[in-house]
């Protein structure tokens, strides 16, 4: 090797040591100033709550999906409830049944608005007279008739009262409203103690009635009534008629837990009636409840079709229906009694049920119809909940009526 090629070597492998310890130096620099911009960055950058948020969404889908559970496990309970309301899903609640303390608090409170307006219209009248003559007598007949009891009936009343009048000279408002009580007690006492007799099995029950005056209402509550009883009750839908009818009559029936038969929109009523009867009878039913399409007294062929149902009915059950139940609307007023009067006239009506007497102020209603048509008044609706269908008792109707009546001017 000449002197030339050994400075070439030397000088190589200085260079090479040079190249190596900048190369080293600079790496130790660049890994030096990438840990600070390391640090620098995760100093200025955010926080990442993810890990934390994550924890909490699924604490809170946990609880979601737990409280969804347990709803929806109310509403499977709920439908097996037999008093659970219809919406139950939302605010389900049971309805506990009242004493016979709160149904007197109940019809006291469902007659307050015909006994304030009747009673203030006749303490007006009376009021700073010292005898009852002739034109008072005529006042207090306007009152009657306003108060809805009806022409027929309030005729009888002042006849009454013009007797008393003549034979005593002298009536005060006190003993005016107890003369009032004696003769509408008078009026309403032969035919308002007939009860439903459930000695036929089933028994069978027909209602009747013009749309609105709740007859499906009455239909379920009735049930409910039965089945408090321990009665086997069956429901037939055959309103095949009116829209959403059907529908309505399972609702109550699944509210109050009995069974309904029913066909499709547009059905044969009859056809219905037939088989809510064979299924009656195959399963050993105590009552059967057949709704009927809503009709206006002044159609005939609704009427008509009254009769061939009656017919279909006592080829499955001998002397069925054995109650048709009319059902009439107290805050019509006169309306009811016109509606009474011509479905009697049309069909044999063995009972009736008033309902809403708790909306209106027409509640003499009630005196014209039992007065005029001697037909027993089973029931009045005086509220919304399904134990305010009460049997109508006349003695406590009147009792309430009057009771303070002497305070209301």
């Amino acid at each position: 090797m000449g002197i030339f090629d050994k400075f070439k070597k030397i000088f190589n492998e200085n260079n090479d040591d040079t190249n190596k310890k900048k190369k080293e130096t600079l790496t130790s620099k660049k890994n030096v100033l990438n840990k600070k911009d390391k640090n620098k960055s995760e100093s200025e950058k955010p926080k990442n709550f993810n890990k934390e948020g994550n924890t909490e969404i699924e604490k809170v889908e946990k609880s979601s999906n737990a409280n969804l559970e347990l709803k929806t496990d109310k509403v499977e309970n709920s439908e097996n409830k037999p008093l659970i309301d219809s919406n139950s899903n939302k605010n389900s609640h049971k309805e506990n049944e009242p004493t016979t303390n709160d149904k007197k608090k109940k019809l006291d409170s469902g007659i307050k608005k015909t006994k304030d307006s009747f009673f203030s219209k006749l303490a007006r009248q009376v009021a700073g007279k010292k005898v009852i003559d002739e034109l008072v007598l005529d006042d207090i007949e306007e009152v009657l008739i306003s108060s809805d009891i009806g022409v027929e009936t309030s005729l009888k009343i002042i006849e009454k009262l013009e007797d008393r009048v003549q034979k005593d000279k002298y009536i005060n408002s006190s003993e005016l409203n107890n003369f009032l009580k004696d003769e509408i007690s008078l009026l309403m006492l032969d035919n308002n103690d007939q009860k439903i007799n459930l000695n036929s099995t089933p028994h069978v029950i027909m209602v009747v009635g013009v749309n609105g005056v709740g007859k499906t209402t009455t239909i379920g509550k009735l049930a409910h009534l039965f089945k408090k009883e321990g009665k086997k009750v069956l429901l037939g839908a055959a309103d095949t008629f009116r829209a959403a009818a059907v529908d309505q009559l399972v609702i109550w029936s699944e509210r109050v837990g009995v069974d309904i038969v029913k066909q499709s929109m547009g059905s044969d009523p009859a056809s219905v009636c037939f088989d809510t009867l064979q299924s009656a009878k195959a399963n050993n039913y105590d009552v059967v409840i057949i709704d009927t399409a809503g009709r206006l007294h002044n159609k005939i062929n609704l009427m008509n079709e009254l009769t061939k149902i009656k017919n279909v009915m006592s080829k499955v059950v001998p002397d069925a229906p054995h109650n048709v139940m009319l059902v009439l609307d107290a805050s019509t007023g006169q309306n009811a009694i016109e509606q009474a009067n011509q479905f009697t006239k049309a069909t044999k009506v063995d009972s009736i049920t008033l309902t809403k007497l708790d909306g209106t102020a027409k509640g003499g209603v009630i005196i014209g119809i039992s007065d005029q048509f001697k037909i027993p008044v089973n029931y009045i609706g005086v509220g919304e909940g399904i134990y305010d269908l009460q049997e109508f008792n006349k003695l406590e109707f009147i009792d309430s009526l009057f009771k303070n009546a002497n305070k209301i001017n």
